[in-house]
């Protein structure tokens, strides 16, 4: 299969082509690309190049800046194709509409979701903190047996395409959604779950006290952070830690690597028991 540098061979210089990105997310129809600035005068050739080499490519869209404020958006420029920034994407069984400004959403992310959703046990009670459009709980409850996953979400828009993408899969019966912060809802919820996804690995450290309040002896809490290699024990200790800082035992199950976030920087998930 023809790569896009490749493609770009007669459209791009050398020291262009040298800079040029390599790998870049596709959501759907939609990819969506980093652009070095030298490349600026280039990133029309480069999107057009793109449409007509990846046919389920119907969008170009590159990145302007990093993820920024509370819900973590990320503003897109479309360069090419058809002008929308609302993706239609199918994981694991599940199809999710998400729009890839206004709300945070991975891809990349996808093996992961699936992992977790292997290890639910039939009739387990989830709770998925941070649960963006619902891509975690609609794979866990496609894939699993759980009793009931719930999500909580404070970005509006991303709980409104969660709301969608619960009807759009028919699994009401099983997903239960709430828009508000997590510090507030779950303690609302007054309900104990047998597992605890935290999928925001910049913050989630100060989360953990939140997520204390649903747990019960025996409930799996999936932590993620942001860490190198180096770093895992460390990270590993400061769970331990906060267990104890709040009362609470708890039993280190794996550590696994989620995906790289930078060079040598990986999104780690950090599995652990109370006891």
């Amino acid at each position: 299969m023809t790569t896009i540098k490749q493609a770009l061979k007669n459209k791009l210089a050398k020291k262009e082509l040298d800079i040029m990105p390599s790998s870049f997310d596709v959501v759907g129809s939609i990819a969506v690309i980093e652009i070095p600035p030298e490349l600026k005068k280039k990133e029309k050739v480069i999107a057009e190049t793109m449409i007509k080499l990846f046919k389920p490519v119907k969008t170009v869209a590159k990145k302007s800046g990093i993820h920024y404020g509370k819900y973590r958006r990320q503003k897109l420029e479309v360069l090419a194709g058809e002008k929308t920034k609302v993706a239609e994407y199918k994981e694991s069984g599940v199809r999710m509409r998400v729009d890839l400004e206004k709300c945070y959403f991975s891809s990349r992310l996808g093996t992961e979701r699936l992992r977790i959703a292997k290890q639910v046990k039939k009739g387990e009670k989830v709770l998925v903190m941070f649960s963006g459009v619902a891509p975690y709980p609609l794979v866990i409850a496609r894939n699993a047996e759980p009793a009931v996953v719930y999500g909580v979400e404070l970005n509006p828009v991303a709980h409104k395409y969660a709301e969608e993408n619960v009807k759009l899969n028919k699994l009401q019966d099983k997903i239960k959604l709430y828009k508000g912060d997590v510090v507030g809802v779950v303690p609302e919820l007054k309900k104990k779950f047998d597992r605890i996804l935290m999928p925001m690995p910049k913050t989630s450290l100060t989360f953990l006290e939140t997520a204390f309040k649903a747990v019960k002896k025996g409930t799996i809490i999936h932590f993620y952070t942001f860490g190198r290699e180096e770093e895992f024990k460390e990270i590993r200790a400061k769970i331990k830690s906060e267990c104890k800082k709040h009362k609470k035992k708890c039993r280190i199950l794996r550590t696994v690597k989620a995906g790289q976030y930078a060079p040598g920087v990986y999104r780690v998930c950090v599995d652990f028991r109370l006891l």
